[in-house]
């Protein structure tokens, strides 16, 4: 074979080799390991405060347990590190370890729900801090075309972006930390004491040995002394005694 020929059944070769390798669609490798919340959020970046509450109320472990041992899904609204930024300032502090925890789990829906689910979805939804019908952890979303807002009864949130989705956990980034009612709702005001609530028959009884003198429709007047009544008709005469 000359020079010539095997130049040119190199080309064919070639062409045909590139021609397949770009007809075949390239595979997205597969995640590393079972599935793990933490390392979902640390791949996007900007999510260390809400990595930080995951790890110290273990909410996190339970979410990857969860995963990673049945088939039940799981959406979770993580809030970036300016979200908590914009919180007023010892909020987190002020909180009981208790309450850190649920903070964390009213971010975490015990379903799975894609975009177009929240379309469809029923209010007030159902988070891992509680049941809703309480009133305590109400959790609303609404739907404009595309976007998805989310309502606490303390503040409104906005789904920015999808970080993560595999059909079991769905993972949006919020604008805003989503704050639970029965946390930092205002608290209920006090009823105003009733205008009809009735008065102590004490409050009107007369104390024993007192210096007033009551007086009835008889014309009478009672005077009460070291335990004796005394009762003198009204006109007699001028009183002027006081008892000691």
């Amino acid at each position: 074979m000359d020079h010539f020929a095997f130049s040119m059944l190199l080309l064919v070769l070639l062409f045909y080799c590139t021609k397949t390798l770009a007809q075949s669609p390239a595979q997205a490798p597969a995640p590393a390991g079972p599935t793990n919340i933490t390392k979902i959020l640390e791949k996007a970046g900007q999510f260390t405060s809400f990595i930080r509450l995951l790890s110290i109320t273990e909410v996190g472990d339970q979410i990857n347990t969860q995963l990673n041992n049945s088939n039940q899904g799981l959406t979770v609204f993580a809030p970036a590190d300016n979200a908590f930024s914009s919180l007023k300032s010892g909020t987190l502090n002020s909180l009981s370890d208790q309450q850190k925890v649920a903070l964390v789990q009213f971010h975490v829906l015990p379903t799975f729900l894609s975009m177009s689910q929240f379309q469809t979805a029923s209010n007030p939804l159902r988070t891992q801090a509680g049941n809703s019908d309480s009133g305590q952890f109400p959790l609303n979303v609404t739907t404009s075309g595309n976007q998805v807002n989310v309502s606490t009864g303390v503040d409104d949130a906005t789904v920015a972006n999808t970080i993560y989705t595999d059909n079991q956990l769905a993972v949006y980034q919020v604008d805003k930390v989503l704050l639970p009612l029965s946390i930092f709702g205002s608290p209920a005001p006090v009823p105003a004491p009733s205008a009809l609530a009735k008065k102590s028959p004490a409050a009107d009884a007369p104390v024993s040995g007192s210096d007033d003198v009551p007086a009835d429709d008889s014309g009478t007047i009672g005077l009460a002394m070291h335990g004796m009544l005394m009762v003198i008709p009204l006109g007699v005469g001028v009183l002027s005694a006081r008892w000691l």
